[in-house]
């Protein structure tokens, strides 16, 4: 009596479970859509963030943490507690420009300023990242935002460089050692073009 009854638990248990194994596979099936977008979302969730932050991978130009970071589901738009820089600014910033279209393709906010109120497309025309610049009005940035002071990104180059090139060497002085490299004649040249591009 006990065997068959240890047998009849089995049998239960076994059937349940394929019961259930089928109506999870079956109700899978039918729902395509939501089944990819969570495996995605598992998968992200399933990938390790790197242990060096993004900023840090930003300003060294590691791409590859930049894109574990993303694939992990960092938040690309997560700002640095100091300067309020996103890791958009802070590819603008150092001309990471491989950097700065991966964090664009992965949707990163284009309209988000740091404590100065500056966009993305405020550094990149401030610092006269071209290429930088240019991905940014592709992917429709918005050129009429103003910075804490009032100027748009093409009002920020505007201005006589005379005026502005103690700033530009005063920056240089501080982020130099962690990478900023700035060519004050470069920047001079492109700073007229840099407005043309805005207008």
């Amino acid at each position: 009596m006990k065997t068959n009854k240890k047998n009849s638990i089995k049998m239960l248990v076994t059937f349940s479970f394929l019961i259930l194994l089928l109506t999870t596979a079956c109700a899978q099936s039918g729902n395509g859509e939501n089944t990819k977008s969570e495996n995605s979302m598992a998968a992200k969730s399933l990938v390790e963030k790197p242990k060096v932050d993004m900023q840090t991978a930003i300003i060294s130009g590691n791409l590859v943490v930049v894109k574990q970071h993303i694939e992990a589901g960092s938040d690309i738009n997560k700002k640095d507690q100091m300067s309020g820089s996103t890791p958009l600014i802070t590819a603008a910033t150092f001309d990471q420009k491989e950097i700065a279209k991966v964090l664009i393709d992965a949707g990163a906010d284009l309209s988000l300023k740091n404590n100065d109120g500056a966009t993305p497309l405020h550094v990149a025309a401030f610092f006269c990242r071209v290429e930088i610049a240019q991905l940014l009005i592709d992917a429709k940035a918005d050129k009429n935002a103003k910075n804490n002071f009032g100027a748009t990104p093409g009002e920020s180059v505007s201005g006589p460089y005379a005026d502005i090139k103690p700033i530009y060497e005063m920056l240089q002085q501080q982020l130099s050692p962690i990478g900023l490299q700035l060519d004050l004649n470069e920047i001079e040249k492109l700073r007229p073009v840099m407005a043309m591009m805005l207008q």
